[in-house]
């Protein structure tokens, strides 16, 4: 019995011994995922802070652009482009000169920045907001923003700058419109080649109708204008 005692004990020992190092090693290796995880979120708290302080002169930069460029677009609609200086801008945007020419040569590279972000803003629209409709350019919306800013229009026209607008306007138009007919897939037998050249030719038959409705008075409303523009697209696909 003695002896069985003895052995007993000994078996048990033996059997916590051997269970030992297994729980040690779990403990480790919870340990080791622990200090992984928190190793991780550090990172990705880390991370969010260098998007943060990368996005924080972006926005500091994007708003100052935009002020400069608010300035410019009012006061040419108060006196002639070319009455209006550099230093006129910087007074009216709050922003210092060594700022300025940071972003911009001159207010000739200041407003064609505006005239850009406007012409990209309007040519994209419909694509980026993936509208459901045969339109291909939001022509209401161009021509009700152009007629409210009648003014600006006539400032562009009267420095002979207009003609500049839409030689720039043409190009920005016709990548949308091809955009638009290629997301359409009404035209999958059409060759990309001809797709671009007929977005092409859509395009100054845009700005054309623009100038027509523009010189006329504006008589008809935007929405009308959009209607007859999109008439003459599809017709001349048919």
């Amino acid at each position: 019995m003695s002896k069985n005692k003895t052995k007993n004990r000994a078996s048990r020992n033996e059997m916590s011994n051997n269970e030992a190092p297994k729980d040690e090693g779990s403990k480790n290796a919870r340990s080791t995922l622990q200090e992984h995880a928190m190793h991780k979120q550090e990172q990705s708290v880390q991370r969010k802070e260098r998007e943060k302080r990368r996005r924080k002169p972006d926005q500091r930069i994007r708003r100052t652009c935009e002020r400069l460029g608010s300035a410019l677009l009012t006061l040419i609609q108060e006196k002639p482009i070319d009455d209006v200086t550099v230093q006129d801008v910087l007074v009216r945007a709050s922003v210092g000169r060594s700022t300025f020419y940071l972003h911009f040569r001159d207010k000739n590279d200041l407003l064609l920045s505006q005239l850009e972000g406007f012409l990209k803003i309007m040519s994209t629209a419909l694509s980026v907001r993936k509208e459901v409709s045969p339109r291909v350019v939001p022509v209401a919306e161009l021509f009700a923003h152009i007629g409210n800013q009648n003014k600006l229009y006539r400032a562009l026209a009267d420095s002979g700058r207009l003609n500049d607008f839409f030689d720039l306007a043409q190009g920005y138009f016709a990548r949308g419109i091809e955009r638009r007919l290629t997301e359409s897939n009404r035209l999958s037998s059409i060759q990309q080649r001809e797709l671009a050249a007929r977005a092409c030719a859509l395009a100054g038959s845009l700005l054309s109708l623009l100038r027509w409705w523009l010189d006329r008075g504006e008589k008809e409303s935007p929405r009308t204008m959009d209607d007859l523009f999109h008439r003459m697209v599809w017709n001349g696909f048919q």
